[in-house]
């Protein structure tokens, strides 16, 4: 069944590349807690324990907002295909947006996405695994290209725009940067 580790294991790596969704959990100290689902090629195990992550354009930024709080993340990874397994990563987590060193460093590893809003960089202290027996089957069907279509259309000025209107504030008041 469950077992905690204290990095990411071979298997579990070669896990996280298959999947094509992950869910973040992060929370402030006080006010709401979020989870947020993730999808594209927006992941990446960069060692044992740190990983690094997209974070793409949003009708909120509550991730952000709640980093520059308290900066501990939870990541959750789900098999809907093939063996059963849940998947969590526990740690510290940085953001970094497009004017800062680490995101150059990090941008290259992804595809072009014209809607990435900032790179998350995880420190993983707790890798937790569980038999995640009662997960449904579910068949992947194909990705979506909304966003990146309509931040391709918006172009730079016009997202970034987007982002003050937008994305500044937390719902729960917290600035995101």
């Amino acid at each position: 069944m469950g077992k905690k580790l204290n990095a990411i294991t071979n298997d579990l790596k070669e896990f996280i590349e298959q999947q094509k969704i992950f869910f973040v959990g992060t929370a402030a100290n006080e006010g709401r807690v979020n989870i947020s689902p993730k999808g594209t090629d927006s992941f990446r195990v960069l060692e044992k324990n740190k990983i690094v992550w997209l974070n793409l354009t949003g009708s909120g930024n509550e991730t952000a907002a709640h980093l520059i709080k308290n900066n501990r993340m939870t990541i959750m990874f789900c098999a809907f295909e093939d063996k059963p397994l849940i998947l969590r990563l526990y740690g510290i987590a940085q953001i970094y947006h497009h004017e800062n060193e680490k995101f150059q460093q990090y941008i290259n590893l992804f595809p072009k996405n014209a809607g990435v809003r900032q790179i998350i960089e995880m420190d993983v202290d707790l890798v937790q695994t569980s038999c995640g027996f009662a997960v449904p089957f579910m068949d992947f069907n194909k990705e979506r290209t909304t966003l990146n279509n309509w931040a391709t259309k918006q172009g730079k000025e016009k997202i970034k725009e987007y982002w003050k209107k937008k994305n500044n504030t937390s719902i729960d008041g917290y600035k995101t940067k």
